[in-house]
């Protein structure tokens, strides 16, 4: 089932009923066009879902509905440029694909012509998604499956999120809260914090600061890689936690709170130390350019703040 909705807006209009019997407020968006189209996917509890958008910002939720809702939402300057957005929506059994794209009008060089395409999802906590947003926040919260959330410029935003995460921006800030499983980030630039029951950490950010808040319950079951080419990393410990430390900073200086650390070689303070957290087992290697390097007891799990 597909429902469309088309608001013209001009002036100082700020509401507007939609054809499918809901209010849609538009206030100080002067001369524009708001189209929204609606569709429903019937599946399984674990769908795999394909999300794609050349400009706009991608909402996902869970709920306990066995299919899959998107409202694209699309936000041109007239219907001209509205109509130049192309909506492509397939399902192949469990398998979804919503991809939004868009093409020149006319051949002509148009002037004030700014076209977006938000996308707002709904669907099964156990699904496998796959959201790409070429210019916006990705922000997704309740599921759990495997996740490969990507925007060219913006930030990714999640909550309650498990299994195999990957998050990458090519500019703009990761936070994670309450994730479970492991985990791959990436930023060219910006801030990256993740907090919750980790066993595989790979975070990597070109020019910001780095915090990892590890809950009760994290492993190093596999290696974690966290590193920033400017800026302070943060790692925050819960009691038990056994690895082999690696942390090298290469304008800075390596400090620890309240976590012991044995077989160490090279000096805490300086730029380079080694040792062993607990009984030894993964590695944690720890990576700066240009900033300290803080390892830490977690006291608490609450979420830390993006720097």
């Amino acid at each position: 089932m597909t429902l469309r909705s088309t608001f013209v807006v001009a002036g100082s209009l700020a509401a507007l009923v939609a054809a499918t019997g809901c209010v849609d407020i538009v206030g100080a968006d002067f001369n524009k066009v708001v189209e929204r189209d609606e569709k429903h996917f019937p599946t399984g509890a674990s769908p795999d879902l394909s999300l794609s958008t050349f400009d706009g910002a991608i909402e996902i939720r869970a709920w306990d509905k066995p299919e899959v809702e998107v409202i694209i939402e699309k936000h041109a300057v007239s219907k001209e440029a509205a109509a130049a957005i192309e909506v492509r929506a397939e399902q192949h059994g469990d398998k979804v694909t919503v991809d939004v794209q868009t093409h020149k009008m006319g051949g002509f060089i148009h002037f004030n012509n700014s076209r977006s395409a938000k996308l707002i999802v709904s669907a099964p906590a156990g699904a496998n998604i796959a959201a790409k947003s070429g210019d916006g926040l990705i922000d997704i919260e309740r599921i759990a499956g495997h996740l490969d959330l990507r925007t060219g410029d913006g930030s990714i935003r999640g909550r309650r999120l498990s299994g195999d995460i990957k998050a990458h921006s090519g500019d703009g800030s990761i936070k994670l809260e309450g994730v479970t499983g492991a985990l791959e980030v990436e930023t060219g630039d910006g801030g990256v914090a993740v907090s919750g029951r980790m066993t595989r950490v790979r975070a990597h950010t070109g020019d910001g600061s780095v915090t990892i808040h590890a809950d009760a319950g994290s492993a190093a079951e596999g290696d974690w890689d966290i590193t920033t080419g400017d800026g302070t990393v943060t790692l925050e410990l819960p009691d038990g936690f056994n690895a082999e430390l690696d942390a090298h900073t290469g304008d800075g200086a390596i400090h620890l709170n309240d976590i012991a650390v044995s077989n160490v070689s090279g000096k805490i303070g300086k730029t380079d130390m080694r040792g062993r957290l607990g009984s030894g087992g993964g590695n944690v290697r720890l990576r700066t350019g240009d900033g300290s390097i803080i390892v830490r007891r977690a006291l608490s799990a609450e979420a830390p703040g993006t720097k």
